[in-house]
């Protein structure tokens, strides 16, 4: 978890994402760099908009919630948000990974 909190905070401080910056990143903060989790972190986040991916993974939660609240008349509507659940999550696959 600490080698996404690494990126995160370099995105924060826009800091370019390479496998220097989280190595350096990790050290300061006391971590015994794994070189190959590194480099597998900069290689899933290619081409990630982390800004993006930040913005619906805290909205994932808030769309999650609302099926368990719909009445009982609105089957349809769960099933509709649980599709669109579904789409969504599609760009997190390679950051999901990630957490694993």
């Amino acid at each position: 978890m600490e080698y996404v909190y690494a990126a995160m905070l370099l995105h924060a401080a826009e800091k370019e994402m390479t496998e220097d910056n989280i190595t350096a990143t990790l050290k300061a903060a006391g971590v015994d760099v794994d070189a190959s989790r590194v480099k597998a972190l900069v290689a899933s986040l290619a081409g990630v908009d982390i800004a993006e991916a930040m913005t619906q993974a805290v909205a994932a939660p808030a769309a999650a919630a609302a099926p368990a609240a719909a009445s009982a008349d609105a089957p349809a509507a769960a099933e509709e948000a649980a599709e669109e659940e579904e789409e969504e999550a599609g760009g997190f696959e390679g950051l999901g990974s990630l957490f694993g």
